[in-house]
């Protein structure tokens, strides 16, 4: 059996200084927090035996992938089933008393939370992210890879593969900024599941992905 490890990698901080959801939208680039917490993350990794990188379009992806690829002095692929569910609340502030889940013109998103009716379905969510880590998979047979994506992507597949319901409280993520949840393949099938935070906890509720 051929042993590989994929490493699903949540970005990290954002420079948000107006606390809205920003989901999908651009110019959303790593805080000089999030630069140093990519740059421990990479240096967690340093003496792994990783050969393929691969990071959502999104700009912080991007950016927290960038030390990973330097240290390992390889190119950095993206792929776009790793990127952010769509929302409708993007650009809106959405944590609790910002008000905006109470404006009338938003209650149409919130007829369902198991789906859920604001966003992309749990359900595409994992079926992609799953695609992604077997590609990844593929691409670093052998050996390991490392797939930068978000917050909910990495938990919403987590939840998938260990047969949990994919609706879930958002408040008890496990999948912290620059966190790591790795994926243990023998060949196709998967035996383990692993997670590490190289930079500490954060908070699950932090607004943005």
């Amino acid at each position: 059996m051929t042993r590989t490890v994929v490493h699903l990698l949540r970005h990290g901080e954002v420079h948000n200084p107006t606390g809205v959801l920003y989901g999908r939208l651009p110019g959303f680039h790593l805080s000089e927090v999030g630069r140093r917490q990519a740059l421990t993350v990479a240096e967690y990794l340093s003496e792994r035996d990783i050969t393929h990188v691969v990071a959502s379009p999104l700009q912080r992806a991007q950016e927290t992938a960038e030390p990973v690829i330097s240290s390992h002095r390889l190119d950095l692929a993206t792929d776009d089933r790793l990127i952010e569910p769509w929302n409708s609340f993007e650009g809106e502030r959405v944590s609790v008393g910002a008000g905006s889940l109470a404006s009338p013109r938003h209650w149409k998103h919130l007829t369902n939370p198991f789906i859920p009716s604001w966003g992309e379905p749990y359900l595409s969510i994992a079926h992609r992210m799953l695609g992604a880590a077997h590609r990844a998979r593929a691409n670093a047979l052998g050996h390991e890879a490392v797939c930068v994506s978000h917050q909910l992507p990495i938990w919403t597949l987590r939840r998938f593969l260990e047969g949990k319901r994919l609706w879930h409280d958002p408040r008890h993520r496990q999948c912290a900024l620059a966190s790591l949840t790795s994926l243990e393949f023998d060949d196709e099938k998967l035996v383990r599941i692993a997670y590490a935070e190289p930079v500490g906890a954060t908070d699950p509720k932090a607004t943005g992905a």
